[in-house]
């Protein structure tokens, strides 16, 4: 288990550079003491060398003058590793040779030591197989209790169906501080003017204030409320009455909105009250409030007790708007009435079910530990957020035979999270990593034909700080994937490193973010119309296969295709653009199921993680060698199709006639707006950053300019020359060929001026006859809008005569087809 480990030998004669170099290492970051004369040459004089200095160092932070940084890691040696220490104390000549170079040697099962090296360490590694995780790393802004959250998985035994409005909602009427008592306000939160600058383990220094109200007694019924744990969200809490609080969410930090999420905890409760909540300060006018969808609660005596976790629960819920507001945009309430089930319980509310950077890191650290998943998962650093808080990539495959063989597989990247807010995202991710680590026979076959590239958690820091959209920049990091920032978007521009550096070695068969909606219900993809005729509707195919395996949570018809110009900066549309034909974003419902058994009943985390697995399961039929699905599947989306372009000329008011080919009108021209999406706009660039922005772009567009091209001799220029006129005249000839006057253009094959000139007057003389002529193309069959200028009216039963190989397509998804007016014709087979 643990690597081969020397203790001290005496050696006067000869210095080890290893120990010497590790000894200053150590010393210098604050792992290793000893007197400052101590050498390798001479390990008597201190405590050890360094492989005991790392055996019994206890680690602290760089930063030594802080206390709160340090943390201890308790080291315990096996009594094998005892006898081995012991065994090479005392005496070992082969470790006494003069000409020894190293001192990494390994040991037998007997304490004996081969005379070779261990393997190196692996530099990647960031999970320990014992001791502590690494602590998450907040804003020094944030204050943190001590206390470790932990909630358990609880699958309901009955559906969860939506609440069904009474008549009895009211509209709350909003008192405020004014008239009410602040029983819970944190302080100092950074808002919209400032930005992050640092960070630390346990986010602000000096003693942890308690926020709550001082409990007078036994008798005192007011709540106390706690927010400042991983994930928590409440800003402000005001007692209005005995037992009704109206709640204020924290903004996204370093913004001024953003408030969807929510996370808190109430004590002190008591069972017979009916205690009444409202939030006041929610942003967005539509919610599935609406719809039905209750809050969660968490009962920490049930949890102990019956092993009961969240559920959901509420009474006279309603969403509307609030009759406040901050003047520049208008508030909406959410409230609700709740009884709690225990006195003197401790309960949580939440707007979804809470995934934190510590629940990732403790499954993570279950795959590292588990000898058989490690064999085919390898955990890594993608890279460092902002705050220091690593993000983490996953490399699932089983291993190839041979070099061929692992060069054929096809890749698959799916990602989660860019949103903190959207932890449903999280739990259809760990729904996927549970099956396709697995033993089951499609787990081992989906490993054998693909690479999976895996980034669970995108945003780590916003799901630290409970933010709802945005990382520590303060901005929509959805919106930012086309960024040069490395060091302000490190997350999002290494992930697209990533898969651009994957795109160079294999193809891409499949991109998928995760994320979540809370406005529709079910869940479905967002996807990129693809404009190559090879593969028409092809993209279409993957979410209509999972809307027939998960029949009852995904439903194709909400599904989008359109790119918008405001949704260049995702990371579906980035990915697509990059040439990766299926490239999606997957929208989860916070709220639940509209389709068939599970009709009316809010979503629980095991039906998200079944989703993961019919992922999978989508997955090999999509890629079955047998395409009779796939073809079946791609009839079907032609026959939806021309029902769409049916519905769409008749809301025109139009009468369109099908002829041959109905597949030509642009679908983007059919498909609505994905405005149902929750999105939103980029805010473009913070104001400290627009600076750097500028002076990059700069520096780019300066390289640009000076970069030459080789210097060329005479020789080549003059052969460069001829073969960019011959060029030239071939495409001159080929136009007139298909424009029925060849004749015209017969002339020699000649270089000089005059010929060059004579051709170019006869083409300036026959523009009038491709005016005079339909010019050639493809056969548009839309009749309802054809335009009236026969000048740009494509010929009828005319095919190109040129071979499509003469201008090969560089790029997948990249073809340049003929555009036509209206409605953007196109043709395909």
């Amino acid at each position: 288990m643990f690597p081969a480990l020397e203790t001290e030998l005496k050696q006067e004669t000869l210095p080890d550079p290893y120990e010497d170099f590790m000894c200053r290492h150590l010393r210098y970051y604050g792992y290793f003491k000893a007197t400052q004369g101590f050498t390798g040459s001479n390990p008597g004089r201190g405590h050890g060398t360094a492989h005991q200095a790392m055996l019994r160092r206890r680690p602290t932070c760089h930063n030594q003058k802080d206390p709160q940084l340090k943390y201890t890691r308790p080291t315990c040696l096996s009594s094998t590793v005892r006898r081995q220490i012991e065994a090479v104390s005392r005496g070992s000549l082969l470790l006494s040779s003069p000409l020894l170079k190293s001192r990494q040697l390994l040991h037998n099962d007997f304490g004996e030591v081969n005379p070779h090296l261990r393997e190196p360490r692996d530099l990647f590694a960031f999970l320990p197989s014992s001791g502590p995780l690494q602590a998450p790393r907040w804003p020094i802004e944030c204050e943190v209790i001590k206390e470790n959250i932990h909630h358990i998985e609880w699958i309901p035994p009955q559906p969860e169906y939506f609440y069904q409005p009474t008549g009895n909602e009211k509209p709350p009427e909003i008192v405020g501080e004014e008239e009410g008592t602040v029983v819970y306000q944190l302080d100092s939160v950074p808002t919209e003017g400032s930005y992050f600058t640092s960070s630390r383990v346990g986010g602000k220094r000096g003693i942890i204030k308690d926020l709550a109200v001082t409990l007078q007694g036994p008798e005192d019924n007011a709540l106390l409320f706690e927010s400042r744990f991983e994930s928590g969200n409440l800003q402000k809490a005001v007692r209005v009455d005995t037992y009704e609080y109206e709640l204020t969410l924290r903004t996204d930090l370093y913004t001024n909105k953003y408030t969807q999420w929510f996370y808190f905890r109430v004590q002190n409760t008591r069972k017979d009250a009916t205690y009444r909540f409202t939030i006041v300060n929610l942003l967005k006018p539509k919610s599935l409030y609406t719809l039905g969808m209750k809050p969660l609660m968490y009962s920490q005596l049930d949890a102990d007790t019956h092993n009961i976790g969240w559920r959901r629960e509420g009474s006279e819920i309603k969403y509307c708007k609030s009759s406040t507001g901050d003047g520049q945009q208008p508030f909406y309430c959410l409230t609700w009435t709740i009884q709690f089930p225990h006195d003197q319980d401790t309960c949580f509310f939440a707007h979804f079910y809470p995934y934190t950077y510590t629940d990732l890191q403790c499954y993570l650290l279950s795959v590292a530990n588990n000898p058989v998943q490690a064999q085919f998962c390898k955990l890594r650093t993608l890279c460092r957020s902002l705050a220091g808080n690593v993000v983490y990539l996953l490399t699932i495959t089983n291993p190839s035979r041979t070099p061929q063989e692992a060069a054929a597989k096809k890749a698959v990247v799916l990602s989660a999270r860019v949103h903190p807010g959207e932890s449903n995202g999280s739990w259809i991710m760990k729904g996927f990593l549970d099956f396709i680590l697995s033993d089951s026979p499609d787990a081992q076959l989906l490993r054998n034909i693909f690479v999976f590239k895996v980034v669970p958690m995108l945003n780590p820091d916003g799901v630290i700080v409970g933010n709802s959209r945005c990382s520590l920049a303060g901005r929509d990091l959805n919106r930012h994937y086309k960024t040069i920032l490395k060091d302000s978007f490190p997350c999002i521009w290494y992930t697209r490193n990533m898969i651009k550096r994957l795109l160079e070695e294999r193809e891409v068969l499949l991109y998928c973010d995760f994320h979540g909606h809370s406005r529709k219900n079910n869940i479905f993809l967002y996807g990129c119309n693809n404009n190559d005729r090879k593969y028409w509707l092809h993209e279409r195919v993957f979410p209509l296969m999972l809307s027939k395996n998960a029949p009852d949570k995904f439903s194709f018809h909400s599904c989008n295709f359109k790119v918008q110009r405001c949704k260049e900066g995702t990371g579906r549309v980035v990915m697509w653009r990059m040439g990766i034909l299926n490239s999606y974003t997957m929208e989860s419902t916070f709220g639940g199921s509209t389709l068939g058994n599970k009709r009316d009943t809010h979503f629980t985390t095991e039906d998200l993680k079944s989703l993961g697995h019919q992922v999978c399961d989508t997955l090999l039929d999509f890629c079955d060698p047998d395409r009779a699905k796939f073809m079946q599947c791609l009839e079907e989306l032609k026959e939806l199709l021309q029902q769409e372009i049916h519905k769409k000329f008749n809301e025109l008011g139009q009468d369109m006639e099908l002829e041959g080919n109905w597949s030509d009108i642009s679908l983007s021209d059919i498909e609505s707006s994905t405005s149902g999406s929750d999105s939103s706009l980029s805010d473009g660039l913070p104001a400290h950053l627009l600076n750097i922005a500028r002076e990059l772009n700069k520096k780019k567009r300066l390289y640009k300019k000076k970069k030459k091209k080789p210097l060329q001799t005479r020789k080549q220029r003059n052969e460069q020359y001829q073969k960019n006129s011959l060029m030239r005249e071939f495409k001159l000839t080929d136009v007139a060929e298909r424009a029925g006057f060849a004749s015209t253009l017969q002339k020699p094959h000649a270089f000089s001026r005059n010929s060059k000139n004579t051709s170019s007057s006869m083409v300036r003389n026959e523009k009038p006859r491709l005016n005079e002529r339909e010019k050639p193309g493809f056969t548009a069959s839309c009749s309802a809008k054809r335009s009236t200028n026969r000048s740009q009216e494509p010929a009828r039963d005319m095919k190109p005569s040129w071979s499509r190989n003469r201008y090969p397509v560089a790029k997948r998804g990249r073809a340049t087809l003929t555009v036509y007016p209206s409605l953007h014709v196109y043709t395909y087979p």
